[in-house]
């Protein structure tokens, strides 16, 4: 089959080659090891354990003496989220949210205890900003407190739609600090009294991931459990930055994920004696969503290329996060036209595919506050009131 990976631009070319190794050993591991167990563990809203081990020895996180560009670092989590969405999610909370804060924001001390079992995925992270009440508004009503009291931290509120949450053996709360107002991360192990997690059921996107409704009762944990590096909300905008640029890397890899079912499906599907992928309107069908999948890959190659540079900016993560995920919702939904009846069935892949694009969508940031924010940088104008 004519371009087996979808690289129609040959972006890997601009890899090293000991990473276009890597990246391939990345997808030959997410395609046989992720993929065939995802519509089950999916259908089941179930997370698979087992996989944890093999998963960490992939060394995703790229650090260390396995560091990587920023560029193989997008393409490996483009590469998962093809293999599966829930999986890329759950990681992408747990490293890129989780322990990225406390690399970015942690004490050494932090750092030294929590990192090697984090990078071993042998303890979980989840992060916790939003609440039932406040998403996009988080940064100026968030209603969550912490207050000191002598040696520990005192924490009251309730936080919501918690990647990792009912899963997690550490939490990372952002709260308002009731001294000074300002809103700083604090590490819950979640085995402390006054803590709770309950599951949030019923969702019809990234079925695998384990999203919590938390609640904290006066919580008390010890005062070194702040994040010092977190001393207001504005110290938040290098993780959520780099979480949106994530993200827009999983837009990439759920349209190519798409692409390949679709494809595979309109190579081997017959009707009228022939196979569907010789018809015109099959093919214009599967032309735009490889179009839009390699312009969504283009515009990343240069997200990374400014990481690389220093340069990024919120604004720039803003334009990746709105227009990766408008073309990713297009995309989807050609996909699941062209498998026609069978396109609403798991056991074809496109279904799931289909719901979790919904999930990117929504997170990190909507569609219409990341434009807005896009909006604000070309006009100078703030449109938030």
């Amino acid at each position: 089959m004519p371009y087996v990976d979808a690289d129609l631009i040959f972006v890997t070319d601009l890899l090293t080659p000991g990473e276009r190794a890597r990246l391939a050993a990345a997808r030959s591991f997410y395609q046989a090891e992720v993929r065939p167990l995802a519509v089950d563990y999916w259908n089941r809203a179930e997370f698979p354990f087992e996989l944890l081990p093999r998963l960490a020895a992939q060394n995703l996180a790229a650090t260390g003496a396995a560091a990587t560009s920023h560029l193989l670092t997008g393409l490996l989590q483009m590469e998962l989220t093809r293999a599966d969405t829930s999986i890329s999610t759950f990681y992408g909370v747990h490293h890129e949210l989780f322990a990225a804060a406390i690399d970015e924001l942690g004490s050494p001390e932090q750092r030294e205890r929590l990192l090697p079992g984090l990078l071993a995925l042998e303890k979980i992270g989840a992060f916790a900003l939003t609440e039932p009440e406040h998403g996009s508004d988080i940064s100026r009503m968030m209603e969550t407190t912490a207050t000191r009291s002598g040696d520990e931290w005192v924490l009251n509120g309730t936080k919501r739609w918690i990647g990792n949450g009912a899963m997690a053996d550490y939490v990372l709360v952002w709260a308002r600090d009731t001294a000074d107002g300002q809103i700083k991360g604090f590490i819950v192990e979640t085995e402390r009294p006054g803590f709770t997690a309950t599951p949030i059921e019923n969702k019809i996107a990234v079925r695998i991931v384990q999203n919590a409704d938390i609640t904290l009762t006066e919580v008390r944990i010890p005062y070194t459990n702040w994040l010092p590096g977190s001393r207001s909300f504005q110290d938040t905008n290098v993780l959520l930055r780099n979480s949106r640029i994530w993200v827009s890397w999983q837009a990439v890899g759920q349209q190519l994920a798409a692409f390949d079912v679709a494809r595979a499906y309109a190579l081997e599907r017959r009707q009228f004696g022939m196979p569907i992928a010789s018809f015109q309107l099959v093919q214009e069908q599967l032309s735009r969503m490889i179009g839009n999948a390699t312009l969504s890959l283009s515009l990343m190659v240069q997200m990374a290329r400014l990481q690389e540079s220093g340069r990024l900016t919120m604004d720039q993560a803003a334009l990746a996060k709105a227009t990766c995920t408008t073309r990713m919702r297009e995309t989807v939904a050609l996909g699941r036209g062209l498998l026609g009846g069978n396109g609403i069935s798991t056991r074809y892949e496109m279904a799931k595919i289909f719901a979790d694009a919904e999930a990117i969508y929504s997170y990190e940031g909507s569609y219409e506050i990341n434009a807005l924010l896009v909006g604000r940088a070309v006009t100078g104008i703030s449109a938030f009131s």
